[in-house]
């Protein structure tokens, strides 16, 4: 039996939409889920927003006031895509009001900020999943298991890269991503959090790291109006970049194995330049985001010379045969987005978690203050 879950989305910028189109997608790709998202309500500060969103997606209600939707009983799931500095308020409401959420990452600013949210879902008994979306992407799937079964052999170091443009732009406006009392940790937060996920979802638990980091656009000119993404301003007052543009972490896992993960916010040259490359004892693994349903795999008993396989994804790897009957048709990022709802939806119709939880938010984090912390001091900082 199918049931109505009602379903209100928090910002509606870009993630925003991302989020409600994943909500519409669902029952097309997982027709076989108990729970059937009804879209209640949407909020969004910006003045037409939210009244824009339900003409265009349907959402019964629309408000400026996020409170609004905290208080509503239709409302039983929410996802929340307002900015950074805003999440562990909201979160931390949903929970309280009993609702399911699905909070996008860092959530917070801070590891005590993902701590409180976690504990609040914990103890109001709801399910919380997190904007982790590249672990679900099929090929990651199919390497974390390529590495599991031990074909690679044992993992002997990795290689984690986050390379974009969206802020190369020296006219980029200095939004609240800038901030540090509002955007937190700059790359680290926006890209490096996804970095140390897809860590610990391929190699496990982080045991020590160290870190560089660096601001290398210092100033940007002050908005004059309200903003959307990457907005550019000029010959508005110039202020300072407070947080950080890139970062530079050498891992250490508990399994014993080396890493570097590296991130950067204005890569000139490089759009959505993410992936990573996997070095074992007796092989390797490949991804790169921009040919998602690809893996670069070295096996076998050459070791010297051993060459490298393109392996195409299908039916099978993770979630790719709800999208795609076999092998070698493409995927998108918002697919991925749609993965992450059915893992909420999941998780809410079993009382079970699946996908990223709280839980690994709340790692994430962790590892990202100690990178903050060893940038500051030059020196090693052990996570628990």
């Amino acid at each position: 039996m199918v049931r109505t879950l009602g379903v209100a989305v928090v910002g509606f910028g870009w993630m925003g939409r991302v989020h409600t189109q994943a909500y519409a997608r669902v029952p097309h790709h997982f027709p076989g889920l108990s729970l059937r998202p009804e879209l209640v309500a949407v909020a969004d500060e910006v003045p037409g927003r939210a009244e824009e969103a339900a003409a265009q997606y349907g959402f019964a209600a629309a408000h400026r006031d996020w409170r609004e939707v905290a208080a509503d009983p239709r409302v039983r799931a929410v996802s929340i895509a307002a900015p950074n500095f805003l999440h562990r308020e909201i979160g931390l409401a949903m929970a309280k009001a009993g609702k399911h959420i699905w909070i996008e990452k860092p959530v917070g600013l801070t590891a005590e900020d993902a701590r409180a949210v976690s504990d609040a879902v914990t103890k109001a008994g709801v399910q919380g999943t997190v904007g982790f979306n590249y672990r679900g992407a099929p090929a990651v799937a199919a390497a974390r298991e390529l590495i599991a079964s031990g074909e690679i052999g044992t993992v002997t170091h990795v290689r984690i890269r986050l390379f974009s443009d969206y802020a190369a732009h020296p006219e980029g406006a200095l939004t609240w991503r800038y901030e540090r009392e509002r955007g937190g940790s700059g790359v680290l937060g926006d890209l490096a959090s996804h970095g140390v996920d897809l860590a610990r979802f391929l190699l496990g638990e982080i045991e020590a790291l160290t870190a560089d980091t660096a601001i290398f656009l210092p100033r940007r000119a002050r908005p004059t109006g309200a903003t959307a993404g990457h907005t550019r301003a000029t010959g508005g007052e110039l202020g300072p970049v407070e947080n950080e543009d890139y970062v530079n972490c050498l891992l250490r896992f508990a399994s014993g194995a080396r890493g570097v993960l590296e991130a950067c916010r204005v890569s000139v040259g490089e759009q959505n330049n993410y992936g990573f490359e996997v070095h074992g004892t007796k092989g390797a693994v490949f991804w790169d985001f921009r040919r998602m349903g690809e893996l670069g795999v070295s096996r076998g008993t050459s070791y010297q010379d051993q060459p490298v396989s393109t392996v195409y994804v299908g039916p099978g790897d993770g979630e790719y045969a709800a999208f795609q009957p076999g092998s070698a048709n493409s995927m998108g990022y918002d697919d991925l987005k749609v993965i992450e709802a059915h893992h909420f939806l999941r998780s809410i119709a079993e009382n079970t978690p699946y996908g990223a939880t709280l839980a690994d938010a709340v790692h994430s984090a962790a590892a990202l203050d100690a990178m903050s912390r060893s940038a500051e001091q030059g020196a090693w900082v052990p996570l628990a």
